[in-house]
This record gives C-alpha cells, sequence and structure tokens, in this order.
C-alpha cells in the first residue's frame, strides 16, 4: 500500500511499545460461568499489559463507566460481608463477662458462628495470597507490577469464549473461500455468504476466525467423511473482532471441513473495508460506487476470514450487481448470468493462493482501456468522463511490467492486471492482486493540467504497487512486525525500476529527498527498528509509516551498494524463487543473500544491526597524514547532553564508502566494513579532501574534524561539480543536521552553503532550501519578523541569479522544470523581484479568459497561490475548483486556497472537507497541513484537530498514516512550552491508546527539540545573520 502524500515527507511519528485498548471485555465470574468449551491447550494468553493500571480504585488512573460499575460491585460486594460481619458482632452478646470476671461458656449457636467467621477469614486470606494485588475486571485478573495478565474472554452471549489471543490459533487453516455478494449501491447494504474449505492440523472443537460489523443469519458446518450439513453455535468476541464457530464434532487432524456462514452488513461509510462512495458525473449526476480496502485488518469487515496475512487461501468471488454497474475483482471474469429484476452475477475464475488483505471487488461505472502484454491483458479503468486521462497510466504500466518480469525472472502469474481510479480512496493505492486501487490523482494524468512533478507521481506510485506483485503478494511476511519486507522492497524497487527504465524523470532526487526526511525522523527519541513486535490494531496501523517504507528502501540501497548489483539481483531472483506463495521472515530474506554470497558475507549479521535497533549512526572521521580515524555512536537529535541515551549497546556494521580529490570519482570509491566503534582506513596517497558516504548510499550521517570541514566547503566555492549533486545534497544536509545538535557551528552551516551561488542542479538546492524553511517557520511562527527576513534575504543573494534565470514555461529537462517550480515558488511566497508581478499578470489572463487559458503547468500552483490572496481571485478558484474535471488541476487549485491569509475562510476549507461535499474527505489531511504550514493558520488547523477528534478517528482510524500525518501538520511547527503543555494536555485527555500513538509522542518530542534550538541559536542567528 502506498500512504498518500503529494508533500514532503512529513516529521516522524513514533512507535507504540505497550498494548493499549480502548475498552475491555466483560466480566468474568469464574465461580459461576458453565464452561461448555473450556480452553483448549496452548489457548490461554499472557499478553503485555504495558503500562496500563490494571488494579481498580489505586487511584493512578480515572476509571471510565464500566470500570465505575465495576467498582461499585466491588464496594456492594464489600458491604455486604461488613453486613454479615456486623450481625456477627451483634450477636457476640454470648460473650459478656461474668461478674466475677470470668467468661461465660458460648452457646453452640455462637461456636457455628465463630467457626463460620474463622472459615470466612482464613478463605479471604489465602484468595490474598494465592492472588496478589489481583482483581477480576472485564478481563479477568489482573497483577499488579506484572507484565502478563491472564485473560479470560467472554462472548456476547455470556458464555466464555474459547480463545484468549489477538493472533489466531494455528489448528485449523483455511484453502478455499466461495464467496457470494450481492451490494445496493442504492440503500448501501449487502447481502452476502462465504464458504470456506478448511483443514484440521491439530484436533480441535473451535474454529475461531476474525468477524466485525456483520450480521452474521445462520452457520453451517460439514465434514467431508459425514457430508451432512448441520447448523452450528457461534460465539462473538467483538474486542477481537473474532468469532468462534463450535462444531458438533472434534476437528480430526488432516481432515477437511466445510463452513458456511450467511450474513449481512452495511457498506462502510468510512475508507475502510468495502465501503461507498457518491460523486458527480460530468453532467452534475449522483452516481455510487463501492470498492475495497482491506489492508491491514479489514477483509474481516467484508467477509468472515482468516484475516491474518500468513492465512493464505484462493478465492471464488462471485457479485451481484445491477446491469449498469460494471465489477471487477482479482481474477478475470469467469462467466455473467443474467437474473431476474435486471440483476446479473458475475463469477469470477479461482485465485492464486493469497492472503485476505489482498483480495479486491469494486462495483461502479467504469471504462476501460487495454494492452495484451504477453498474455496478460493490462486495463486501466476510470469513471466514464475520466478515460482521456489513462493513457499515461497505460504506456507506463506495459513498460514496467516487462520490466520487473525479466528483472526477478518469474512471470506475473495472472492472466490480466486492472488499476482502478477510485472517486474517493485515503491511500495514495493499493496492490490488490491483479485489482490495483488508486486514487485518480495518482493514476490519472490530464496533457493540459498535470505538471511534470504529476506524471513522475503517477510513474512512480505505479512501479510501487506493480513491485507490490512480486514483494507482498507473491511471497508474503507472516505478520506485521516485518512489514518493511513489502513496503521498503517496493519503495526500493518503485526507484531502482525508474532508474532503469525512465531515466528522464531524475526519480534519485525524489530517494535522496525521502532519505534525508525520513533519517530526520529516525533520529528521534521516539523511533522505533522497522522490524518492531506489534500486536494491537493501532500498533499495526502505524507500522504504515516512512521508516517502513524509505528506511526500508534506503537499507536495501546501501546493501546493493556495497553487495554490487549483480549479487543483489541473484539473491533477490533466489528468494523470489524459493519462497513463491508462501509467508516468510526478515531472516529468509538474509539467508537467501548468505546463500548467494556463498557466506563470504554474513550478510544477516550485517543487516540485523540496522533492522533490529532504531536510529542510525554518526560516523566521526577525522585525516590524518594517510590515515583515516573513522568511528561511530548514534546520531540523536536532542540539544541536551542530560537526557541522551546511552549508546554504549548501539554498533552497526557500516559499509564506508568514500571518494577523494585524488581519484577519478566517476570509477573509483573505496569501500571498507566498520563493524566495530572505530577503525581506521588507510589512504594511497596525500589528498587535499575526502568526502565519505559516497552519493548518500549508506543510511548514515557523516560528521568531519574542522580541517576537513574547512577543505570540502573550500572545495566547494572552488569548483563544486568535482562532487556530484548528490554529494553535495548530502554536506547540505549532513552540516545543517550537525548543526542542529551542536557538533557545529550554525555559521559554519551557512558558509558551506554559500557555494550555491554558482549551484544549478535540483537536490542541492531543494535541501538547502528545506533546511533554510525550517529555520524561517520556527522564527516567523514565534514573531521574529525582522530575522525571518534577514535569512530570506541571505538565501535571496545566493539563488537570485537562478532565480531570474527562469522562465513561465514548461521548457527543459524533468529536473529543470522541477527546480523552476521551487525556486519560483519560493520568490513569490516571499515576494521577492518581480515573480509576484509576473504570476499575477498570468493569473489575470487566465481569469479573464475564464480559466480556459493553457497555463504552464510547471508554475501552476505559483500562479493561482499568488492569484488566491485577493478575494476576487479566491472565489474565482474556488468556483472552478466545482466545475474543472481535472484531479491534478483541482489539487493546485486546493493548495492555492488553503494558502489564503483569511481565517475563516481556512476553517471553511477544513470543515467542507471533513463532511466531503465540495472537497473530499480524502483531500483533509492534506488542507490541514497546508493551512497548518502558514502563519494566518497554524493555530488554526490545531484549533480544528482539536475540535474535530473525535469525528477525525471515526473517519480514518487511530494510527493510520492519515491520522499520523494530520497530528503532525497540526502541531509541528509550535515552539513554545505553552503549546508543549496545550498538546500534551489533550492528548493526555483523550484515551491511553490514542496518547501512546506514535505519531502524538513525536509531535511532543518536535515541540520540545523547537523549544531547545530557539534556545540555543536564537542570539546567534540574531548577531551573524
Amino acid at each position: 500500500m502506498e500512504p498518500f502524500t503529494n508533500d514532503r515527507l512529513q516529521l516522524p511519528r513514533n512507535m507504540i511499545e505497550n498494548s493499549m485498548f480502548e475498552e475491555e471485555p466483560d466480566v468474568v465470574d469464574l465461580a459461576k460461568e458453565p464452561c461448555l468449551h473450556p480452553l483448549e491447550p496452548d489457548e490461554v494468553e499472557y499478553e503485555p499489559r504495558g503500562s496500563r493500571l490494571l488494579v481498580r480504585g489505586l487511584g493512578e488512573h480515572e476509571m471510565d463507566e464500566d470500570e465505575e460499575d465495576y467498582e461499585s460491585s466491588a464496594k456492594l460486594l464489600g458491604m455486604s460481608f461488613m453486613n454479615r460481619s456486623s450481625g456477627l458482632r451483634n450477636s457476640a452478646a454470648g460473650y459478656r463477662q461474668a461478674a466475677d470476671g470470668a467468661c461465660s461458656i458460648p452457646s453452640a449457636r455462637t461456636l457455628v458462628v465463630c467457626a463460620f467467621v474463622v472459615v470466612v477469614a482464613v478463605s479471604v486470606i489465602m484468595v490474598i495470597y494465592l492472588l496478589p494485588r489481583c482483581t477480576f475486571t472485564k478481563e479477568g485478573c489482573h497483577k499488579k507490577n506484572q507484565s502478563m495478565g491472564l485473560i479470560q474472554p467472554v462472548a456476547t452471549n455470556g458464555k466464555l469464549f474459547p480463545w484468549a489471543q489477538i493472533r489466531l490459533p494455528i489448528a485449523v487453516m483455511p484453502q478455499r473461500y466461495e464467496l457470494n455478494l450481492h451490494p445496493n449501491l442504492t440503500s448501501m447494504t449487502l447481502k452476502a455468504s462465504v464458504t470456506i474449505s478448511l483443514t484440521a492440523f491439530q484436533a480441535t472443537w473451535n474454529i475461531i476466525l476474525h468477524s466485525t460489523g456483520q450480521n452474521i443469519s445462520r452457520v453451517t458446518f460439514m465434514s467431508a467423511v459425514s457430508s451432512q450439513e448441520r447448523q452450528v453455535e457461534i460465539l462473538e468476541y467483538p474486542y477481537h473482532e473474532q468469532i468462534a464457530i463450535i462444531a458438533p464434532e472434534a476437528l480430526r487432524v488432516g481432515h477437511n471441513y466445510t463452513l458456511k456462514i450467511e450474513y449481512s452488513a452495511n457498506i462502510s461509510s468510512s475508507y475502510y473495508g468495502f465501503y461507498g462512495v457518491t460523486y458527480k458525473n460530468a453532467n452534475n449526476e449522483k452516481k455510487y460506487f463501492a470498492a475495497t480496502q482491506f489492508e491491514p485488518l479489514a477483509a474481516r469487515s467484508a467477509f468472515p476470514c482468516f484475516d491474518e496475512p500468513a492465512f493464505k487461501a484462493t478465492f471464488v468471488i462471485r457479485i451481484i450487481r445491477e446491469e449498469q454497474y460494471t465489477a471487477l475483482s482479482n481474477m478475470p471474469k469467469k462467466s455473467s448470468v443474467h437474473m431476474e429484476d435486471g440483476l446479473v452475477q458475475d463469477e469470477f475464475s479461482e485465485s492464486v493462493k493469497m492472503s485476505t488483505y489482498l483480495v479486491a471487488f469494486i462495483v461502479g461505472e467504469m471504462k476501460n482501456l487495454s494492452q495484451d502484454v504477453n498474455g496478460t491483458l493490462v486495463s486501466i479503468y476510470a469513471v466514464p468522463e475520466k478515460i482521456g486521462e489513462v493513457h499515461h497510466a497505460l504506456e507506463t504500466t506495459v513498460k514496467l511490467l516487462e520490466f520487473y518480469q525479466n528483472y526477478f525472472e518469474i512471470q506475473y502469474p495472472l492472466k490480466k492486471l486492472d488499476l482502478v481510479a477510485i472517486p474517493d480512496f485515503e491511500a495514495g493505492a493499493m496492490e490488490n492482486w491483479g485489482l490495483l486501487t488508486f486514487r485518480e490523482e495518482t493514476l490519472l494524468y490530464d496533457n493540459s493540467t498535470s505538471s511534470v512533478a504529476d506524471g513522475k507521481l503517477v510513474t512512480k506510485i505505479i512501479a510501487h504497487e506493480l513491485a507490490h506483485q512480486w514483494f507482498g503478494n507473491l511471497v508474503t511476511m507472516q505478520w506485521w512486525n516485518d512489514l518493511w519486507l513489502n513496503e521498503g522492497f517496493a519503495t526500493f524497487m518503485e526507484y531502482f525500476s525508474l532508474e532503469k527504465i525512465f531515466k528522464e524523470l531524475f526519480s534519485y532526487e525524489d530517494f535522496l529527498d525521502a532519505r534525508f526526511k525520513t533519517m530526520k525522523k529516525d533520529s528521534l527519541n521516539s523511533s522505533h527498528p522497522i522490524s518492531s513486535s506489534v500486536q494491537s490494531s493501532e500498533q499495526i496501523e502505524e507500522m504504515f509509516d516512512s521508516l517502513s517504507y524509505f528506511k526500508g528502501a534506503s537499507l536495501l540501497l546501501m546493501l546493493k551498494t556495497y553487495l554490487s548489483e549483480d549479487v543483489f539481483q541473484h539473491a533477490v531472483i533466489l528468494y523470489l524463487h524459493n519462497h513463491s506463495y508462501a509467508s516468510i521472515q526478515s531472516d529468509d530474506l538474509w539467508d537467501s543473500f548468505n546463500e548467494v554470497t556463498n557466506k563470504t558475507l554474513d550478510v544477516k549479521k550485517l543487516m540485523k544491526t540496522w533492522t533490529l535497533q532504531k536510529g542510525f549512526p554518526l560516523v566521526t572521521v577525522q585525516r590524518k597524514g594517510m590515515e583515516l580515524s573513522i568511528q561511530q555512536e548514534r546520531f540523536f537529535l536532542n540539544l541536551k547532553p542530560d537526557i541522551q541515551p546511552s549508546d554504549a549497546s548501539y554498533l552497526w556494521h557500516i559499509p564506508i564508502s568514500y571518494v577523494t580529490d585524488g581519484r577519478n570519482y566517476s570509477k573509483y570509491q573505496s569501500v571498507s566494513l566498520l563493524d566495530k566503534k572505530s577503525g581506521i582506513i588507510n589512504l594511497t596517497e596525500q589528498v587535499q579532501w575526502v568526502k565519505v558516504n559516497t552519493n548518500m548510499t549508506g543510511y548514515y550521517i557523516v560528521h568531519y574534524a574542522d580541517e576537513d570541514w574547512a577543505a570540502l566547503i573550500n572545495q566547494l566555492k572552488k569548483n563544486p561539480y568535482v562532487l556530484s549533486d548528490k554529494d553535495r545534497a548530502n554536506l547540505i544536509n549532513n552540516i545543517f543536521e550537525l548543526a542542529g545538535i551542536g557538533k557545529v557551528p550554525l555559521k559554519r552551516a551557512f558558509d558551506l552553503m554559500d557555494y550555491l551561488i554558482n549551484e544549478n542542479h535540483t537536490a542541492p538546492i531543494t535541501e538547502a532550501l528545506f533546511q533554510t524553511s525550517l529555520m524561517y517557520n520556527l522564527l516567523e511562527k514565534l514573531g521574529h519578523m525582522d530575522l525571518a527576513s534577514r535569512l530570506v534575504t541571505r538565501v535571496y543573494k545566493l539563488l537570485q541569479n537562478q532565480i531570474q534565470q527562469q522562465t513561465w514555461t514548461d521548457e527543459g529537462t524533468l529536473s529543470v522544470r522541477e527546480l523552476r517550480s521551487v525556486l519560483l515558488e519560493f520568490a513569490c511566497s516571499h515576494n521577492l523581484g518581480n515573480c509576484s508581478t509576473a504570476a499575477m499578470k498570468l493569473f489575470d489572463e487566465w481569469v479573464a479568459s475564464n480559466g480556459t487559458q493553457s497555463l504552464p503547468t510547471d508554475v501552476m500552483t505559483t500562479v493561482f497561490k499568488v492569484g488566491a490572496k485577493t478575494e476576487t481571485g479566491w472565489l474565482f478558484l474556488l468556483s472552478k475548483y466545482t466545475s474543472v474535471g481535472s484531479e491534478a488541476e483541482k489539487n493546485k487549485i486546493l493548495e492555492a486556497l488553503a494558502s489564503s491569509e483569511d481565517v475563516r475562510r481556512l476553517y471553511w476549507l477544513m470543515k467542507s472537507s471533513l463532511h466531503g461535499d465540495i472537497f473530499r474527505t480524502q483531500k483533509l489531511s492534506f488542507i490541514i497541513r497546508t493551512v497548518g504550514q502558514n502563519f494566518p493558520g497554524h493555530l488554526l488547523a490545531w484549533d480544528f484537530v482539536k475540535e474535530n477528534w473525535d469525528k477525525l478517528v471515526q473517519k480514518f482510524h487511530l494510527g493510520s498514516y492519515t491520522i499520523q500525518s494530520i497530528v503532525a501538520g497540526s502541531t509541528h511547527l509550535f515552539a513554545t512550552k505553552a503549546h508543549l503543555s496545550e498538546v500534551q494536555s489533550f492528548f493526555e485527555n483523550q484515551s491511553e491508546a490514542t496518547f501512546q500513538l506514535h505519531c502524538v509522542q513525536e509531535a511532543l518530542e518536535i515541540i520540545q527539540l523547537n523549544i531547545q534550538w530557539m534556545e540555543k541559536n536564537l542570539n546567534g542567528l540574531t548577531w551573524w545573520l
């Protein structure tokens, strides 16, 4: 899956280290509950409880309503016991002292009562002794200060549910699903049934699978031996989204069984599961559309299933639809049968063996354009009025499919490959096997309004999703802790394939930029290893972050560069061949590499230092004659030494590449492996300078001794082109990151940047503008307008010649055109030179033509943003947004509308998108980020998020990439203790699961870092800038 982001990578989001639960199962009275189907061997779960206090009444956490009920029940039980004790005390009249001081002999009744009291007291003491600090809550017995708690789950009907774990048991495995669906797109309801063929791998009475949101009306069971269909009992446990089928007979190992479940459900109104959308066509008619998004945990909401990646099976899907609609699924259509009432039933061929999250089906009005590629029919689908925008996608898909088949030496296994533009879709795209789904803006390309960046985005995302057909679909991770095997590989292949067959796109610039932003995230204390233990749905959702995608891809780039391209390819081919249609773990990948390297290099040992620990190394280099002294430590983005984490346990095996002035740069680079804290590299000659981490292929930051920084800065000023544009951008990134933690004076970073006056490549200029924009945004938001203006002036002096050379056209190579967009956007946003005047002239001409005059696509956004600063311009853009058909043009208009300085309009934009009327809700995170980036809206965006938090998480789910983006986009420019306190207080008052979200913890850390940065650098900037 490709999380959608059409701007720079967002700053980091943290990992969840504890299990979080928003609600708890029902209370269990273990003394009274009849155990009809007791827990089977290995079915008792000891589940980590994390930091949540499970002992009630200790005052450390506020109780929710249910907890208060249980506390009240406990008090009532206590009162009952006390009342009985009072009665006993009252009956003690028989113990009155005789006049002579001797005790009278108690009566027989009194002895009985005393004996009862003693028995009760001993029983209470034994319970306290045997169950120390134990409270029976809805989840059963929990013991304070223990990380493991026994859970006794209870089904909705009050009976014991026979499985306690979040993960399903492996006693029964699905082999085949037959899924019959009848969606009604008008009422947004679904009638359906699923027949599951099963094999028992352990003896059991229970079949545990996933289901949520379905009204199950009938469940029948049949064994292959008896062939007699019998209705069976079903237990539901919504807390884990599980159901249990109680078999009428014990399932025997190796035997096959069939389970049929009939149910009904509502088609989802969120972006998860089988969901419905409405849209207006070119004639302003209301249309209906339904599609699926199952990754990671939503297949269970569309049909009962074993909804974990390792439970692979085949699928036969039948869909009943109205005649005007087209139905699509993973496999080619096998037959269509006309039924009564004008309905049609489509049946699709049986699928290959695959995971449930890859199942997909779509119903709607669509047209397509197709081309055969070596027996595979490639088709691009869109709503009828946008079929003219699919040609670019079809050409791109055909080229990429042929490249991947040749590179992997494995043919794409299906007879068809559909790519569908969905009118409303949260993710960027989804790799469902044979039925790839996309946002319209990530698949469609309009020649008159799509920019070079738009075309590159479409190409990149198609490349990503096609790579998944091998990495993820053919070979799948066993569990979500290894999601990076899917997403890291698909991201790596996305850039690798574009470098091979679309060189003109200069995609390496985007990959370099992505690595810089990912390392920014990974340098936080709240980062996490890319292979991390996950259990809860929030934890799984949050694995879909930039670390899984871009850190995973960066590590693969580093490995490919170190091993050589041939060795890398051979290992990948071996891995795919050995594990086709299987579920794997990270070790399986490294074993394939070790087999190819013949253990001359232990790739598994090397790569585990990168995948199993968070962060990355800072490599410090000092040149002494012909020796390079190198040492490693963790790079940690914090300015306060007292809270630096201990890095004693952090050790990476680092491929150290370097280039010097004494070698032919393009042909020779040296590589060493640093697998200790420090080491020595011997040079073969005296050199003037050395640049470590050639082309930034290694996932680490490099710090040099003062004289070595001076030598590199001197070389950049004399002749920057001795170094590649990747290396120049890398030096800019590294020195500003090091200045951020106090390793290098900030003034030295600006000294290095002074060479930009002679720079004309996109990557270095883009990185320099990004680094300085971070400073500008903090200064501006805190009201230091004079200092912010001086910063812009300093940068403008360096880039003035390049800006003045730009034309308002679409001429030049793709890299030149992207640089034009960046430079003119910078100049116009800060009202530099005559940029705004030229943009306003183009805008006025466009308005005069009623929006029909063609604008240069690469500068269209800049023109619109300048025009939107006037009231009439903003209103005209709004009118065009509702009438234009091109998604590319809509996005450019929307960015301009969200850049307004009128807070009333900004608030209306966010509110309208939340409602989904004029602006689709899929655009909301983009709107919030854009509003939050600019001075008038940065406080407003946060206020909107606070005010609508409940609606946001209902629509997008806790932990989702969209929620991550919204939290980061509305808080990342805060830099005061008051804002830190406000953000922390808000999230503390939400559920514990919310407060523990990666993105929340990272937002708090970023605000703290912003505060520290301002405290450390404000005076220095004021003095010398």
